[in-house]
């Protein structure tokens, strides 16, 4: 049998065993390691014609390396796609003399326990569905193209509408007993159409995504309302500088959602790079505000039975009622701050692990979207944010955005070329209205909100 051959029947599990024995065999005093093994497919359709259809597969291997050092932990990460024997072999002696070269960290390690025991079925992949063929979903596609051409004559173009599926396996194993692994998948449909008037140009897009591909919203109706999104942004204006309420969309609240778990990252905190980095156990946001992390959500894109280093992932309140109860943490950072890892985190095969969130949520209200618009008598619902106008550090926060404008409690026209500045932190004690839909389009989600007062500059 043939060193590839050999490779492609061999289980994930065997083969970071086989990595683990060769890395401690070679002098590592622990180590741990990742294997990564993927297949892909993307498509995209420009009303019916197909602009690229592409596939890979991958599989690489990832080394940790960790020796113990005058005063801590030195540590070493190397990756490599060749699964052969003799490849792994002399990695893992190459990670090891890699570790010996590097400076000791008292805080570096791994996890002495508490890896998980339990691995739940999470629902994170529909096997039939790795038997779908391309055409089908460059199908997909393509209904997403019709349907938003012929929501209104005024779509005269497109951006195209894409496809996208992976399936995945990752297996993880540690020197200190702890060996798993799962399998996942995720779906997706996108479409950007561009609607004209007279000389005025406008484009926007609608996406689903989901583990399996009959929980997609269906072509016809990303097609639509991604056409209808293009349509009311024709012919908008500039208004005058002012301070209004400010909405959210749902998908732009789950923005501020993410960048507030960037602020609550162990490493943001123990670096001092976030300003609230004095805040845990202290109300930060409007009692209304409530945000869970949870890694074991049946469905969820970001759910998986354990984190990046073999820990249980689990439910974490970040956010409750306004308080802040605590950080996201992996084994490192937890110990650089004196707490224990919250089981987030997050590693790539190629590098050491990190914090990241999993499936990350703000509770909805009992308001609908119409409601809360009904409710404001002047002010902006932001429907796309520009830019990067954030600093972590001191809460500064000023983005390019459009949208739609509120005048008596109704949509009254679209404008753009606009800014939208307050202090993040203000923002999050502003939260006065949160929606009831809770829109799910990746692993981060949030129902529309209100921001009571925020600067809108414009002309």
């Amino acid at each position: 049998m043939s060193a590839s051959n050999e490779v492609a029947t061999r289980s994930s599990e065997s083969i970071v065993e086989q990595a683990l024995d060769n890395t401690l065999r070679a002098g590592a005093d622990s180590a741990d390691i990742v294997l990564v093994r993927g297949r892909s497919l993307e498509a995209r359709v420009r009303d019916e014609t197909v602009e690229f259809v592409k596939q890979a597969q991958e599989q690489v291997l990832g080394i940790r390396v960790l020796m113990q050092g005058e005063g801590g932990i030195k540590t070493a990460v190397t990756s490599t796609s060749d699964l052969a024997t003799p490849a792994i072999e002399q990695m893992a002696r190459e990670t090891v003399a890699l570790a010996r070269a590097t400076e000791a960290d008292p805080a570096a390690g791994l996890p002495e326990d508490g890896f998980a025991t339990d691995l739940p079925d999470l629902n994170l992949v529909e096997p039939s569905d790795r038997d779908t063929q391309v055409d089908v979903r460059i199908d997909d596609a393509r209904a997403a193209e019709r349907a938003a051409r012929a929501y209104d004559e005024r779509i005269t173009n497109s951006e195209g509408s894409q496809v996208g599926s992976d399936f995945s396996t990752i297996a993880y194993g540690n020197s200190n007993g702890f060996v798993g692994q799962y399998e996942s998948a995720s779906h997706s449909l996108f479409s950007e159409p561009i609607a004209g008037s007279g000389e005025n140009m406008q484009r926007d897009y609608w996406m689903t995504a989901a583990r399996k591909l009959a929980e997609l919203d269906s072509p016809e109706q990303v097609g639509s309302l991604a056409a209808e999104r293009a349509v009311r942004r024709l012919n908008a204006r500039q208004v005058s500088t002012t301070v209004v309420p400010v909405i959210f969309e749902s998908m732009l609240a789950a923005g501020l959602i993410r960048q507030l778990a960037a602020l609550v990252s162990g490493y943001s905190v123990y670096r001092e790079s976030s300003f609230l980095c004095d805040k845990l156990g202290k109300v930060i946001a409007a009692p209304s505000v409530t945000i869970i992390d949870d890694g074991r959500l049946p469905g969820g894109l970001g759910s998986k039975p354990f984190d990046g280093e073999g820990l249980p992932t689990r439910r974490n309140v970040l956010v409750e009622n306004g308080k802040l109860n605590t950080w996201l943490l992996d084994s490192y950072s937890g110990r650089k701050l004196g707490f224990p890892s919250t089981g987030n985190a997050s590693r790539g095969a190629g590098s050491p692990p990190g914090v990241g969130t999993t499936n990350l949520w703000l509770e909805p209200g009992n308001e609908s979207l119409d409601d809360i618009i009904a409710r404001t008598d002047r002010g902006l619902l932001v429907t796309e944010l520009l830019g990067m106008g954030f600093n972590p550090v001191t809460g500064d926060y000023s983005r390019g955005a459009a949208g739609l404008w509120i005048e008596g409690g109704e949509i009254a026209y679209p404008v753009e070329e606009i800014t939208i500045a307050g202090h993040f932190g203000k923002m999050l004690e502003e939260i006065d209205a949160i929606g009831s839909e809770l829109l799910w389009m990746g692993s981060v989600a949030a129902p529309a909100v209100r921001i009571a007062s925020m600067t809108v500059a414009g002309e």
